[in-house]
């Protein structure tokens, strides 16, 4: 298959986002406009300077970066605008739902009242299946670093919003904050009716894999690609049909794998385990939904079936009834089996 038609093939495959950060689908052009109707001051003079800045050497680089990009974010529909941009991009990468991952404490630690900034995300969220026929969810995410009893208050403080929310995440830096540092946490989103993700085996070793199923008791893992260390890991993975949202794209920005080439995810789909494809924080990372299936095509020679079972593994591992599921499912059937390239 020549790269023009593995490209138009990928495109028209219908798949789910089941990682992506909507605060890292800032691009550079909407910070700069929202950095001016806010009066933010931004320690870039440019795009282009901003831009030049994604030379990341770890994950740290990357989040100080967008720590600082989230700042222009101050209103309601700040949120709405970003929320928004992204699901254009989405629909056009022939996405057909998403499960966004959110950071209340990225703002609300800046001032921001939770119900200004989750309100313009679920705002975006309506507007972009009222324009598109998207569908979406949000998974709220606690942000590792501040500690579990700072995630706990966050999620306290969320109790209003949680019937507008699917589930709980963990993110931001790993290395340093293992999984079971915030089983309180996860033991009291359980029991509030929350599905629960977070990320492991990023930066992390596959210890925290294991951590984040054992005592977090997660029914996906985001990242999850340092599993291929562990054999075992790989084949309990494999035969409880776990689902990995894996971002290729990001792990060789943030220097966790050394190129595409080397990216273990061909490995981990052999071994049978349930991968899918997503882009993280695109608006940094080179690529959007479609970028990250095309390029790790590219790189691992993965087959039409394969991308395609790839694609059905991101509506198998989302939050959504059987029904649903077996609806987006015979999409892709249909798809695949009509598909003249």
């Amino acid at each position: 298959m020549s790269d023009s038609t593995l490209a138009r093939f990928i495109r028209g495959l219908p798949k789910a986002e089941l990682h992506i950060h909507i605060e890292g689908s800032l691009e550079p052009e909407l910070m700069f406009r929202l950095a001016t109707k806010n009066g933010v001051t931004l320690p870039y003079r440019s795009v282009e300077e901003v831009r030049q800045a994604y030379n990341f050497d770890s994950l740290q680089s990357f989040l100080d970066l967008y720590y600082m990009a989230a700042g222009v974010l101050l209103h309601r529909a700040d949120f709405a605008a970003l929320t928004e941009a992204y699901f254009d991009r989405l629909v056009a990468d022939g996405g057909v739902y998403a499960e966004i991952f959110f950071d209340p404490q990225t703002h609300t630690d800046r001032g921001i009242a939770l119900g200004e900034a989750l309100g313009g995300v679920l705002d975006g969220m309506a507007r972009a299946e009222a324009r598109h026929g998207i569908k979406s969810k949000v998974i709220l995410c606690c942000l590792r670093h501040l500690g579990e009893a700072e995630g706990l208050r966050m999620l306290a403080e969320a109790e209003p919003f949680l019937d507008r929310v699917v589930g709980l995440g963990l993110d931001s830096s790993e290395r340093d904050f293992p999984p079971a540092d915030f089983k309180r946490l996860y033991d009291a989103a359980r029991a509030k009716g929350l599905r629960l993700v977070a990320h492991a085996g990023e930066e992390g070793p596959a210890a925290f894999v294991r951590d984040a199923l054992d005592v977090l008791k997660v029914e996906r893992i985001d990242h999850g690609i340092r599993a291929i260390d562990d054999p075992a890991l790989v084949a309990r993975l494999a035969r409880a049909g776990t689902t990995l949202t894996v971002c290729p794209l990001s792990n060789v920005r943030l220097c966790t794998v050394n190129s595409l080439s080397d990216h273990p995810l061909r490995r981990l789909h052999e071994a049978g385990v349930k991968v899918t494809i997503n882009s993280d924080d695109p608006a940094y990372f080179g690529g959007y939904l479609h970028e990250n299936y095309l390029q790790t095509a590219q790189a691992l020679n993965l087959t039409e079936p394969e991308l395609a079972e790839i694609a059905g593994n991101s509506f198998r591992g989302a939050f959504l009834t059987d029904d649903e599921k077996a609806g987006y499912l015979q999409r892709i059937t249909a798809y695949v089996r009509d598909a003249a390239f």
